[in-house]
């Protein structure tokens, strides 16, 4: 039998084992290798690199003609490949599964859900032509309590069943979900950790709850709480590490408001390209109160994008108001890229 010369012998294994790494690393569900430095996005599983000039343009485009130099804003500031911001608009259903009264995710079941969160999300495409919509469940896994619990911290975390039945009603839509923290008088530090194994998925975000920060030793529910750019900071710095050390897109973090008081010093509130922070509007009433709020809080201390919620009822409990429309929140500057339906 004739044998092959040693030269030869060592170049077809230097080619076999530079097939065998070349095609061993981590993959995603459709079989496509992510190779270092690569990221995963949740639609299509696949690097989309960001382009920078698109991204300049479409923050433009969300200023919707403001003169007053505060939008928009960063225009210099890119994240990393495969952010969905501000390329996609984000609607999302909010609530607890063990809760009616706390938003839409606990008053119907999960087909029922979706039927009223695909209307929704029609509503938005029709709207906004530009824009493609991503779904998302915002999902309260850290609830402020009106008991104090056995460590005195008056809020309860959800057991991973819940989040895990979360996440399933999300992946029947193909949505991203946002795992939202009240503190009460716990601390982020105390609270976003325990999250950090859902947070290490590439469809899981943040959110955080300022109402709930009960740093005067309030209890939860009996005056507005607040937080500070430090405790931003913290999350998006957490958020951040998490992104470098996984190898993952960029994570969005949610921060809510509806008065001065809930955000404090929001210069110093860092930006990173592993993060992006969405300060959405959190009050209810009616349309003139929303719109004075937003104008106060959102658009007057800008920080990097905007989100904007309704309230299907509680909205409407001055007679004759009806829900704002997606029309109406695209006449607002800037226009909000987070929208969130309890």
């Amino acid at each position: 039998m004739n044998q092959l010369s040693t030269p030869y012998r060592l170049s077809i294994l230097a080619l076999t084992i530079l097939f065998l790494f070349s095609s061993c690393g981590p993959k995603t569900e459709s079989g496509k290798t992510i190779k270092p430095g690569e990221k995963a996005i949740v639609e299509d599983e696949k690097i989309v690199p960001i382009d920078t000039l698109a991204y300049q343009q479409k923050l433009k485009a969300l200023a919707n003609g403001d003169t007053t130099g505060l939008w928009p804003n960063h225009l210099r500031s890119y994240p990393l490949d495969g952010a969905i911001l501000p390329f996609k608009r984000i609607v999302a259903y909010y609530g607890n599964l063990y809760s009616k009264r706390m938003g839409v995710l606990g008053e119907y079941p999960p087909k029922e859900v979706w039927k009223k969160l695909n209307a929704e999300v029609k509503a938005w495409e029709k709207a906004d032509s530009a824009t493609p919509v991503q779904p998302a469940i915002h999902y309260i896994a850290i609830v402020a309590a009106g008991t104090a619990g056995k460590d005195g911290k008056f809020r309860t975390r959800m057991p991973s069943h819940q989040i895990d039945s979360a996440l399933a009603i999300a992946k029947m839509g193909k949505a991203i979900v946002f795992l939202d923290i009240q503190i009460a008088k716990s601390t982020l530090q105390q609270e976003v950790p325990t999250l950090e194994k859902y947070l290490k998925m590439p469809q899981v975000h943040l959110g955080i709850d300022p109402e709930f920060s009960m740093k005067d030793g309030s209890n939860p529910g009996k005056r507005i709480g607040t937080m500070d750019a430090a405790d931003v900071n913290y999350c998006s710095d957490y958020l951040a590490k998490l992104v470098k050390d996984n190898n993952l897109p960029p994570k969005i973090l949610i921060v809510h408001r509806f008065t001065q008081g809930m955000l404090r010093n929001h210069k110093n509130i860092k930006l990173h390209p592993e993060v992006q922070i969405v300060i959405n509007m959190d009050g209810w009433g009616e349309p003139i109160l929303k719109r004075s709020t937003y104008k106060l809080y959102i658009y007057k201390e800008p920080v990097q994008f905007t989100g904007f919620k309704l309230f299907y009822k509680n909205d409407l409990k001055k007679a004759p108001h009806t829900l704002m429309t997606p029309s109406d929140l695209l006449k607002l500057k800037p226009q909000p890229i987070y929208i969130q339906y309890q």
